[in-house]
């Protein structure tokens, strides 16, 4: 098997990574703007509970001191492709440099805690709305 795929897949690792963050983030900058425009879709139970699950993991890990799954399948991909970790690859290099950067691991548990309970506050200010039923009572009364 040729090498270079395992840095294609590590590539698409990478970029992987680098959506479930941006999820997370922009996810909780939607629902923030959502509250002060009045987005309806913002309330939507299966969005705000996937956002919550995928923050909770993050938190999760870090006080856990688990290595993101998705790092570790990179960095064992980037391994059997040969490259350095943050790659050889437009890609990689700018995922990296998205990404990851030299801090105490209490930093990033920090950040990922206040993010999550940032993500939880939401849920209060902005709670999901609980079926269709309810959504259109609250269209009718806007």
């Amino acid at each position: 098997m040729d090498i270079a795929i395992f840095g294609v897949l590590a590539d698409f690792v990478a970029l992987l990574h680098i959506a479930y963050a941006a999820v997370i983030v922009i996810g909780l900058l939607m629902i923030l703007f959502g509250y002060f425009l009045k987005w309806k879709w913002v309330r939507n139970p299966w969005f705000r509970s996937i956002h919550l699950i995928m923050i909770a993991i993050v938190v999760y890990e870090a006080w856990a001191g688990i290595t993101c799954p998705l790092t570790v399948w990179e960095r064992e991909l980037r391994t059997l492709a040969q490259q350095p970790f943050d790659g050889e690859s437009l890609i990689g290099r700018s995922v990296h440099f998205l990404l990851f950067f030299d801090a105490p691991w209490w930093v990033f548990t920090t950040c990922y805690s206040l993010c999550g309970a940032l993500v939880l506050t939401t849920l209060i200010l902005v709670p999901p709305t609980a079926s269709r039923k309810t959504l259109q009572t609250d269209q009718s009364t806007n």
